[in-house]
């Protein structure tokens, strides 16, 4: 049985149709990345899946529990994190307490120090920074910020939307290794990522998204290698 499994979906704004009856799932471990152009409808599944927008139709099963309809903060304690695009982070609260806002679902004080020291361990610069404002860290500091909070949540699996957007190529390549790291320690991660070239390298599986439908999903390797997706894609 898949860990998540999206069957179906349709998603609206309005009176405009953004996610025309997509159906893939996600395999306990896996790195799955969704690729697509801007617009194709990339976060408007990851919104739909934690709870962020309501379906039309279809239905998203996660561990065998059907959570099309659960709201939001309920998906956060089922074991579900969400990296979200532009990195959302408390501003005016510092590093620490950012953190610490990822735990909110969990009661367990010890568990949640021991998280948070896994999270210092993964991420140093965050340690350093602990007590300044996250408004103030740099764009690479604030993505690494987002994931760490995210992880306080002891996911099972995490979402992750654009998490490359507006960094230099060097922090790039971080991330990516994060991302590699994360899924190493048993967390299943659904990535979306306009960076085609990187998301595939690090992916298992890829779906590709083109106007809400899928149109081409393989092996991440063979989609890499595949003419067309070079060519819409790659750059090449």
């Amino acid at each position: 049985m898949a860990m998540l499994e999206i069957r179906d979906l349709e998603v609206y704004y309005g009176v405009i149709q953004a996610i025309k009856g997509i159906s893939f799932e996600v395999n306990e471990g896996e790195i799955i990345s969704l690729i697509g152009a801007n617009g194709a409808g990339k976060t408007t599944i990851l919104h739909t899946i934690t709870g962020l927008l309501s379906p039309k139709k279809g239905s998203i099963i996660f561990e065998g529990k059907d959570i099309t309809k659960t709201p939001a903060h309920k998906i956060v304690s089922l074991g579900m994190a969400h990296v979200p695009e532009g990195r959302r982070v408390f501003a005016e609260m510092s590093v620490y307490q950012n953190l610490k806002m990822g735990a909110y679902t969990r009661n367990d004080k010890g568990e949640i120090e021991q998280t948070l020291e896994k999270v210092y361990k993964r991420f140093p610069r965050l340690e350093e920074r602990k007590n300044q404002l996250a408004g103030t860290l740099s764009g690479g500091e604030q993505q690494m910020l987002a994931m760490g909070r995210a992880l306080m949540s002891n996911p099972r699996i995490i979402l992750m939307d654009e998490p490359s957007m507006g960094l230099s190529p060097i922090l790039v390549n971080e991330i990516f290794d994060i991302i590699q790291s994360v899924s190493e320690t048993g967390t299943t991660v659904l990535l979306v990522e306009q960076n085609a070239k990187k998301a595939l390298g690090i992916a298992d599986r890829a779906y590709v998204l083109e106007t809400g439908k899928i149109v081409m999903s393989g092996d991440a390797k063979e989609l890499m290698n595949d003419d067309s997706i070079k060519k819409a894609y790659l750059g090449e």
